[in-house]
Order: structure tokens, then C-alpha cells, then sequence
């Protein structure tokens, strides 16, 4: 896994959708939805991990192009 669309297959595989129009809140939301996979033990830790720090990347870049 290596960019914001591979998590977005990721997710897509278990049924979630995410689109709420705005790229921070979806990649938000796609943060709580990997949170409840993980504590549902549906995730490996290594994709949870990944996920996650693809996931932080991208809030992170989407919050200084808003500057």
C-alpha cells in the first residue's frame, strides 16, 4: 500500500465508501473507519500501520495547501 487510493480499495474491500466532499474529513473519516477495523480485529497490523501512516501523510499535505 502506498497511496491515499490504494487505502480507498483497502476500505472498499469491506464495504466502506467514503466521500463527504471535502479531501481533509474523508481522509478523517477513513482514519475512524481503519480504527474500527483494527479493534474489530479484521485488519493485520502490518496493513492497520500503513494505512495509517499513508493516512497521516496526506491529512497533513491537504492541511498546508489549504495555507
Amino acid at each position: 500500500m502506498k497511496t491515499l487510493y490504494d487505502v480507498q480499495q483497502l476500505l472498499k474491500t469491506y464495504g466502506t465508501f467514503i466521500y463527504l466532499g471535502d479531501r481533509a474529513s474523508d481522509i478523517a473519516m477513513m482514519m475512524l473507519e481503519l480504527d474500527e477495523l483494527q479493534e474489530a480485529g479484521v485488519l493485520e497490523q502490518r496493513q492497520y500501520d500503513s494505512a495509517k501512516l499513508i493516512l497521516r501523510h496526506e491529512l497533513k499535505r491537504s492541511q498546508n495547501d489549504d495555507i
